[in-house]
């Protein structure tokens, strides 16, 4: 018992850290909406904010990898989160839309570049008999953040304003890097920094020579590849159709304001129990199942829900799709984490972020201009069948016997 609390000392901290850190996201996302809409009274203004925020992730994807895997993961996610602190204080005290989108440009660039540099130092903490597990619990307490931050946010706005709730979330990313600063540093024996052979070289050619080394890995490394692309492709499917899930339960199945509200409750509940029951039989569940049916569960919530004609069948899709997200991501990472080299993790994780946020881009903007033009339903509808098709290819590459020893869970499989 005493040698199970200790190992799970540093992983139990860093997962509080993360919960916090989550809490806080979810805060600040919901308040900043509110700060722009009181500003300007404008719907298209808070769109303006996704479109930022899109923009920061694709040019920071492009470089941030070079860095992440030449600096210390430790030092830089305090760095981070110290640099997300001070831009989210600074922004209750800009009164200027321009100033507030160019402050939400580097706040998340800050985060776009948080997300690789912890999964490496993830990877580099965890052991792999752990990973399972520890990505288990991270998704419920994902689920955690996503049903609480909210309703945080709605009691700080029931008590002062969005600018608190600002605040706290500065004050929740100030605690997350004062917790990781009393963490391990994984890469104290480790030579990191520029090499003799790329200190004198410009940073032109780093990118170009780190961009090289992906596409090598990628071909050396395909099946490891394919299981990542077809997963991001679910991902960016899902993404582009959760930008019209609004419109589709509000003006195709007439949903009043208040039944959308609780059809997004349903999938809070689902993500939860999802997560639980996740938590619960993970060392019982293959990676490879975790990620297949998953996936699929996923996907055919997502047909469930756009092919509902009553609130019943949109919720039973709600529920499912929310549900079998946990297990999904869970394998997902586990799966990432075993097969993706530590030392370069930071680049391969940021140039593949960079095409799935430009894709998400193209295809949301795709998404939006059909739907104007033929049907919301028949836009959705088409995009969670290919989804489905996805997630069955994606199914049946991860069951293949021949690439068991890439799912297991064991130091030695992996030597």
């Amino acid at each position: 018992m005493k040698k199970s609390l200790k190992s799970w000392r540093y992983p139990m901290i860093l997962l509080s850290s993360i919960g916090i850190s989550s809490i806080g996201d979810w805060i600040y996302f919901i308040a900043l909406n509110l700060i722009v809409l009181n500003l300007t009274e404008s719907a298209l203004a808070v769109s303006g904010l996704y479109i930022v925020r899109a923009l920061s992730t694709l040019f920071t994807n492009f470089w941030s990898g070079s860095l992440i895997d030449r600096f210390n993961k430790k030092h830089l996610m305090v760095l981070l989160n110290l640099c997300r602190s001070i831009l989210i204080v600074a922004l209750p005290c800009f009164s200027s839309l321009g100033w507030i989108y160019v402050l939400v440009f580097f706040i998340t660039a800050t985060s776009s570049m948080y997300h690789p540099t912890s999964m490496t130092y993830i990877t580099k903490l965890i052991p792999i008999e752990q990973r399972k597990r520890f990505n288990s619990l991270r998704s419920l307490l994902d689920s955690g953040a996503f049903l609480t931050g909210p309703a945080i946010a709605g009691f700080l706005f029931m008590l002062g304003t969005p600018n608190m709730a600002i605040y706290l979330n500065a004050i929740a990313l100030f605690l997350s890097a004062c917790i990781t600063i009393k963490m391990p540093d994984v890469e104290i024996h480790e030579q990191l920094g520029f090499t003799h052979r790329t200190e004198n070289a410009t940073y032109y050619k780093i990118l170009l020579h780190d961009w090289k080394m992906v596409i090598h890995f990628s071909l050396k490394n395909a099946y490891v590849m394919a299981v990542y692309l077809l997963f991001s492709t679910t991902i960016v499917l899902m993404t582009a159709t959760d930008s019209l899930e609004a419109a589709f339960a509000t003006q195709v199945l007439a949903l009043s304001e208040g039944e959308y509200g609780i059809l997004v409750s349903i999938a809070g509940v689902g993500v939860l129990i999802g997560s639980l029951t996740n938590s619960a039989f993970v060392e019982k569940t293959s990676t490879a199942w975790l990620i297949g049916m998953g996936s699929i569960t996923t996907a055919f919530g997502y047909l469930l829900f756009t092919s509902s004609y009553t609130f019943f069948m949109a919720a039973l899709g709600c529920f499912l799709l929310s549900f079998a997200t946990a297990f999904a991501n869970t394998g997902f990472y586990t799966f990432y984490q075993n097969n993706i080299p530590a030392e370069s993790m930071g680049r391969i994780g940021s140039i593949y972020g960079f095409f799935e946020a430009l894709f998400i881009i193209i295809l949301t903007a795709a998404f939006g201009v059909t739907a104007e033009f033929i049907s919301i339903r028949f836009v959705i509808v088409s995009a969670s069948f290919v989804m489905v098709t996805v997630a069955i290819i994606l199914f049946i590459l991860t069951i293949r016997s021949s690439k068991a020893t890439l799912y297991q869970s064991t130091s030695e499989s992996h030597n």
